[in-house]
């Protein structure tokens, strides 16, 4: 990546596939719809491929976007998404720590629990889902990112454009920039740096409070973040 002049610039991304595990659900669909309508090549992972395969063929004729299990997702993309349910996280990245060695990981996973409250955050021995992550894959480049993007608005055709800053956390400089270029390549969306691995929990916990605001207003909320 050429030296940065300023902390907008960022790496063309263009050419780069993304797997997302976990794409069968409706975040991993979301982000996989966007990404291909961006024109990068994707491939959604899922402990079954024939589920893998359907979810693809879903998402519409024409996109670049194709079904193949976890292992096979994991090993074939450059940039691999995780967005598996909570309770399957650890196992999956650990018995997938050979295929994603040297690869940007970006966990989008929120540790949440659910009760007649409503959402609030899990505690994680870790200290957060991301943390978690690296701790199990110590030979991959863990990104935390596109926690607070909204599903059903990632998935609604009639949304040309995402009004949404996406939180991106990393240790690792260039893989930070390159997951915020990522997420700029969704019309509407910038990449914007939050910081260090270890502040990935309050991250994640405050998806609880955005699905507390969407319960009350009846919206998609997500963040923007003024003044950058």
């Amino acid at each position: 990546m050429a030296e940065q002049r300023s902390p907008h610039d960022l790496p063309d991304v263009a050419g780069l596939s993304v797997a997302v595990l976990g794409g069968t659900g409706d975040q991993g669909r979301g982000l996989a719809r966007r990404f291909a309508l961006a024109g990068h090549e994707v491939i959604l992972g899922s402990r079954s491929a024939e589920r893998a395969r359907s979810a693809a063929e879903e998402l519409g004729a024409g996109l670049p976007v194709r079904g193949l299990d976890n292992a096979a997702a994991a090993e074939q993309g450059d940039i691999v998404i995780v967005a598996v349910p909570w309770e399957g996280h650890r196992d999956l990245l650990a018995s997938l720590a050979d295929r994603l060695a040297g690869k940007i990981v970006v966990d989008c996973v929120n540790p949440l629990g659910f009760d007649k409250k409503g959402a609030y955050a899990l505690p994680v021995e870790e200290g957060s889902a991301a943390q978690q992550a690296a701790a199990v894959l110590p030979d991959s480049r863990v990104v935390a990112a596109f926690h607070h993007v909204s599903a059903v608005v990632l998935l609604d055709p009639e949304v040309a454009e995402v009004d949404l800053d996406v939180l991106v956390l990393g240790d690792d400089r260039e893989a930070t920039d390159t997951v915020r270029a990522l997420a700029a390549r969704i019309p509407g969306v910038r990449g914007i740096y939050g910081g260090r691995l270890r502040n990935a929990h309050q991250v994640e916990a405050f998806t609880a409070n955005l699905i507390s605001i969407n319960r009350r207003y009846k919206a998609h909320a997500g963040v923007r973040v003024t003044d950058v």
